[in-house]
């Protein structure tokens, strides 16, 4: 049978894509089964840009019992949803070059052989833009004195973020964590004091001091308290991979080890490190990949 992609490029826009073969599906048969077993594999997101946030879908002509798959040497982890669809979440890192992925995939019928195949994620470029910043010079030169906590705080953040908690905690769509809009552009190009910087890994939001800041969904604290660069922080470990961290807070109101719910206070917005004014500065983490924590609820708007 021959392969056929159909890849929408609409940038900006909610798009699928489907993947089939043969006429629209993928069929696999075992040999002297009576039943083949054809799946359809689909994407839904935002668009195909570095920093963006990627459902993937599959759905089968008969039951399933597991879903697998690896993109950018990471595992993808599926779990039934409604109509018995199998959605898995991808993160396109801030660096990843435009070009051709492809998610190897493994579908395991309840009887008879898995299929396996190979699904590909066409990465568009996007410009992001450059943003100019004034803070306290001490967070564009850290003294001497402050160099190995720095080290120290991003060894751990590091180790965190490579960490996969075998559970998914998180369930359904995903609120925001205050009610403000968005006021920096996640990817955009940081200049502090004149001088270049890492991107903007995260999402800004407009928040006076000692607005309350909830979870957007449910997870285990895993870090609670003040670092250098993002001053009152907290994260929130959602399993599989999956992390947010909220920085710049005034109070944490949270202990590393809880559980909490959705929409559950973890925290008061602040001005608390590398800052130029009260806000809530929210970054996701995506097996490792950093993406715009808006692409997720976006595309988990159930």
């Amino acid at each position: 049978m021959r392969a056929i992609m159909l890849l929408g490029r609409s940038s900006g826009e909610f798009r699928s894509a489907t993947l089939a073969v043969g006429i629209g599906l993928l069929t696999v048969s075992a040999p002297g089964a009576a039943q083949s077993l054809d799946a359809t594999v689909s994407h839904h997101a935002r668009g195909l840009f570095p920093g963006e946030a990627v459902l993937l879908r599959v759905e089968a002509s008969r039951p399933v019992t597991e879903v697998r798959g690896v993109v950018f040497d990471e595992t993808v982890r599926f779990y039934q949803a409604a109509g018995g669809v199998w959605q898995g979440l991808v993160g396109i890192d801030l660096q990843v070059e435009p070009g051709d992925y492809t998610v190897a995939l493994r579908i395991m019928p309840a009887t008879g052989a898995a299929l396996e195949h190979v699904y590909t994620l066409s990465v568009e470029h996007k410009a992001y833009r450059t943003r100019q910043l004034t803070v306290a010079p001490r967070y564009v030169e850290p003294p001497p004195d402050v160099t190995e906590r720095i080290q120290r705080e991003a060894r751990r953040q590091a180790a965190i973020f490579a960490t996969v908690t075998p559970d998914r905690l998180w369930r359904g769509s995903w609120g925001r964590p205050v009610p403000g809009q968005a006021t920096s552009a996640f990817g955009s190009r940081s200049v502090f004091n004149g001088q270049a910087r890492n991107p903007h890994s995260g999402a800004d939001f407009r928040a006076a001091e000692g607005t309350p800041v909830s979870a957007p969904n449910a997870g285990t604290v895993v870090l609670t308290g003040d670092t250098y660069f993002s001053g009152g922080s907290v994260i929130l470990d959602h399993g599989w991979g999956l992390y947010s961290y909220f920085a710049h807070l005034s109070k944490m109101l949270v202990e590393e080890g809880d559980l909490v719910e959705p929409g559950q206070v973890v925290g008061h917005a602040g001005a608390t490190g590398r800052v130029t004014g009260p806000h809530l500065h929210w970054t996701l983490r995506l097996n490792g990949a950093r993406v715009d924590p808006l692409s997720l609820i976006d595309i988990l708007d159930e």
